[in-house]
């Protein structure tokens, strides 16, 4: 079987089945879309392609699933028809597709996705930039400069739990710019996905609330900490690290609402140091060079959101909808058809006996494309089924006639920077700077 057939195999037929998708919209209630081509369950694949072929429009991507799925006539439904039936059907099934198919797919063979028996996973979010309109700033919110001022697109944030050996998300919570806790209390909603998992985190992460979450559901934890937190030791432990207390603020340390953590400090090349936390607690069980060393597999999240975000979704580009509730849809398709095609790569790297690193995402991403549009002419009579559609197409679309002249307000909507922007004229007020100390560290 070459790629491209596995391509087409595993993302149509292999997870994303036409059962599954029954299931899900009949959970949801959506089964019926009121046009007879637009389809429930024709719509949550056409939301999918459009995922798949985020710079194309509507109509293109209809097309490119008319071999595929076989559910639609010789005319294409136009734009407005699609907005309707993806209103209907709002973000919900996706979300369910996304948690029915998504989830560790690492096998035990692959020694490097686990340590002392634990599947090694990270927790970390980015930032999709959304339509301006009052709806999604409203919804999403996003930066502002010194005076309150919106500046650059709103934004949705994205938090995942990711298996950091093959990229695949096991769980995501989308929410706002700023509100609702932010990261951190994203990430607590995802803790008992995360049971026998030993879950790296960055330093914007440490807290009691998030700390609990997660072991309470059986996880374990090596979170990255600032160099002032948890600096009081409560006991040395024979291999240089220490015990100590982590409480909410303002409490007391002997608070019986803190936890115990472990704290590892470690210095790099550059001499910056690096303080982890973790609940291993005893140093035989989790060696701290060995720690130290995992930490570094964190940044295998950010591989997995640049496939996302530059590769799949398209560099700098902004998502399609209009509306929160479609925005939420097309962010879990997004996330659903990622977590696809990390499966393909790691069905392929598993047959021929490889690390699912050395499979290219760019590669198989465009075998997907190329494969979807090459059902639509599988054979001659649905060529010339094509190629009517086309000569349909002339006049209406293909054929834009003379340019008009255009023009637009010049404004920027991508921030250069989140401070004030001073005038010619402006005097610069000056401002008292703190020397730096320069600390040596001393084994404790």
């Amino acid at each position: 079987m070459g790629l491209s057939d596995e391509v087409r195999l595993g993302l149509l037929t292999g997870w994303i089945v036409p059962e599954l998708v029954d299931e899900v919209l009949a959970a949801c209630g959506r089964q019926g879309v009121k046009s007879r081509a637009l389809t429930g369950p024709f719509m949550v694949y056409f939301v999918l392609a459009l995922a798949l072929f985020q710079q194309d429009s509507y109509d293109d991507v209809a097309e490119n699933l008319v071999g595929t799925l076989g559910e639609m006539d010789q005319s294409v439904p136009n734009k407005s028809s699609f907005t309707r039936a993806r209103q209907q059907l709002g973000a919900a099934p996706l979300e369910g597709v996304f948690r029915r198919v998504a989830g560790a797919i690492a096998p035990l063979s692959l020694e490097a996705a686990f340590w002392h028996g634990m599947r090694v996973a990270a927790v970390d979010g980015f930032l999709l930039d959304v339509p301006e309109n009052d709806a999604t700033r409203a919804a999403f919110g996003g930066r502002v400069d010194g005076a309150g001022r919106a500046i650059g697109f709103p934004q949705a944030r994205v938090v995942t739990l990711t298996e950091t050996d093959t990229h695949a998300t096991i769980d995501a919570r989308i929410g706002s710019f700023k509100g609702g806790g932010g990261e951190p209390a994203l990430a607590a909603q995802m803790a008992d996905s995360a049971a026998d998992m030993l879950v790296i985190m960055d330093r914007g992460f440490p807290g009691v609330a998030l700390w609990k979450a997660y072991t309470q559901a059986g996880a374990h934890l090596l979170i990255r900490a600032r160099t002032f937190a948890a600096a009081k030791p409560t006991e040395v432990l024979p291999d240089g690290t220490y015990l100590t207390r982590m409480n909410l603020a303002g409490q007391r340390r002997s608070h019986p609402g803190g936890v115990t953590v472990r704290v590892i400090d470690y210095q790099v090349d550059d001499g910056e140091t690096i303080r982890l936390l973790t609940d291993l607690l005893d140093p035989e069980a989790g060696p701290a060079a060995e720690l130290a060393a995992l930490y570094h597999e964190r940044w295998e999240v950010e591989s997995a959101y640049r496939q996302l975000k530059t590769f799949q979704r398209g560099k700098a580009e902004v998502l399609r909808s209009v509306s929160p509730e479609l925005i939420r849809q097309e962010i879990w398709a997004h996330l659903a058809l990622h977590h696809c095609l990390n499966r393909i790569i790691m069905r392929l790297a598993d047959g021929e006996g490889l690390d699912p690193d050395r499979i290219s995402f760019v590669k198989v991403l465009k075998h997907t494309r190329r494969s979807v549009v090459l059902q639509a002419g599988r054979s001659s009579r649905q060529l010339r089924q094509f190629m009517k559609r086309m000569t349909t197409k002339v006049m209406r679309k293909l054929d834009n006639g003379l340019r008009r002249l255009r023009t637009a307000d010049r404004y920027t909507r991508r921030p250069i920077s989140q401070y004030t922007v001073r005038r010619k004229d402006q005097v610069r007020t000056p401002t008292r700077r703190v020397p730096k100390k320069v600390i040596t560290l001393t084994p404790r």
